[in-house]
């Protein structure tokens, strides 16, 4: 019964959240229900009014739930897969290697700003910077010894910042509104009985993906693992086979998808999290500024040089989490496939490069410490 009253409370939390989403969507704002949701979703998380029954110490509605957003926007993804992307990569690879490489040494200059600055160590300030995402780098950080809460904070602040202020950004300034959200070619063709069987059959290729993620130690497993198995036997049923496998996925779903991945990044932040952290707090922010900043001009030189537009560019190599920029890129209408690649490239190299480099600095940081006493 405890389990029942708890996905009862999540899910009330979840439709409030949403309702959030659903106000802001009136705006025009393609990204209206994710950041919508997300905004509601902390004011809740923080206040904690009596008719949701937050406990005390509940960190975040459970985490199904974002897999459940996940999982969507894996379907959707790999339901978009086609050559579009290896071809990209292939004409700019020397362009997409230095924007990664760029993104990495913004986020050392962050880190090392936010250890000059504030009271943390060396290891929490460049983890706490590192463009990797809550999945992955905060466990990483507590590995290597750093403090993990105070990286989970400031990894939350920033991919609250970028999530807020990039999709504003591209939606204002850059894109015009997108008419439809999906899957036009799954839109376009009418309803069949088999679409729906090939629905559920896609939902059973997922799960069998997020394993594999898990074995295979992806991020964001229910994203990753979802789209790639998907995309595999979408490719193989129609080149090898020669049938196209087409599944009913109303663009509805993307609205859903959203909505669970705003409240869930939302129901993270409580405020307790931000006491006796204030000039940790500014400082990171100002950091996060720095690097959101730098990687906007770096995706407008990328977009005036090769053929990427320019919301593809900014959304591939923006530092936030790979669910939350990829259903910004669903959303906007971008090259969605092309963002979550560059996305998971970005956050493999921050985890094999930016971890064994810290603990260089921080092995060099401590025998500089240790020899003065020992001349001594």
């Amino acid at each position: 019964m405890s389990k029942r009253n708890e996905l009862l409370k999540a899910a009330l939390y979840v439709v409030i959240s949403g309702m959030g989403g659903f106000l802001l969507s009136f705006t025009g704002l393609p990204v209206g229900w994710m950041i919508g949701t997300l905004l509601t979703s902390t004011l809740l998380f923080i206040f904690k009014p009596k008719i949701l029954k937050i406990s005390p110490n509940q960190k975040g509605i459970p985490k199904y739930w974002m897999a459940i957003g996940q999982c969507i926007l894996g379907i959707e993804l790999a339901q978009k897969m086609n050559d579009s992307v290896y071809y990209i990569f292939l004409e700019n690879w020397l362009m997409i290697t230095i924007m990664l490489l760029l993104s990495i040494v913004f986020a050392f200059i962050s880190g090392l700003l936010l250890w000059k600055f504030s009271d943390l160590d060396m290891l929490t300030s460049f983890f706490s910077t590192a463009p990797g995402g809550l999945s992955t780098i905060p466990g990483i950080a507590e590995e290597v010894g750093a403090n993990t809460g105070v990286v989970s904070i400031a990894q939350t602040i920033r991919i609250f910042l970028v999530v807020l202020s990039i999709p504003l950004f591209l939606s204002f300034w850059v894109i015009q509104p997108v008419e439809a959200v999906g899957n036009t070619d799954i839109v376009s063709i009418p309803f069949q009985i088999e679409h729906l069987l090939i629905t559920v059959f896609f939902l059973g290729i997922a799960c069998l993906g997020y394993y594999l993620g898990v074995f295979l130690k992806f991020p964001a497993p229910w994203l990753l693992g979802s789209m790639v198995t998907i995309a595999i036997v979408k490719t193989f049923s129609s080149v090898v086979i020669g049938f196209q496998l087409v599944a009913w996925w109303p663009s509805e779903l993307i609205i859903l998808s959203q909505v669970v991945i705003g409240a869930s990044i939302g129901s993270r932040f409580q405020k307790e999290m931000f006491k006796g952290l204030k000039k940790t707090l500014a400082i990171s922010f100002i950091s996060t500024i720095f690097l959101i900043v730098s990687m906007f001009i770096c995706s407008y030189i990328t977009a005036e040089i090769t053929e990427l537009s320019f919301t593809t560019s900014v959304l591939a190599f923006a530092p936030g989490g790979i669910a939350e920029m990829t259903t910004t890129a669903v959303v906007l209408g971008a090259d969605s496939t092309f963002v979550v690649a560059v996305q998971v490239l970005r956050v493999i190299s921050v985890c094999v490069i930016l971890p064994p480099f810290f603990r260089l600095l921080n092995y060099w940081e401590n025998k500089k410490r240790t020899h003065p006493q020992a001349s001594a």
